[in-house]
């Protein structure tokens, strides 16, 4: 499924707000140092912010990667014989010495 304006404009969305839980997040912090309270833990519209951000960041993520390919390595090579298995094409050089060797060669 191609990656459509949604989608990047969904993850675009949640990388602003999880930017914006971060500056709420450091802001709280600095507000209970001014207040000398001790911290125990961030306010829930925080920490809900955040989680709702890091499900929109990779919902929109999932689709602009692409198509996922299978994890397991058989199934990219149960379609191929034995014989092109171990096909390196980078290997195969056909202007070598032993040309020279051959009774048919002529210079």
């Amino acid at each position: 499924m191609p990656a459509t304006t949604l989608h990047k404009f969904t993850t675009f969305i949640g990388l602003i707000s999880i930017l914006h839980t971060a500056y709420s997040a450091a802001q709280h912090r600095s507000y209970l140092r001014i207040t000398e309270q001790e911290f125990i833990t961030l306010p829930i519209d925080i920490l809900i912010q955040g989680i709702i951000s890091l499900f929109l960041v990779m919902y929109g993520v999932m689709y602009i990667a692409g198509d996922f390919k299978e994890i397991r390595a058989v199934v990219d090579l149960e379609n191929k014989s034995w014989e092109t298995l171990r096909n390196l094409p980078s290997f195969q050089i056909f202007n070598h010495r032993g040309r020279s060797l051959s009774p048919q060669y002529t210079q």
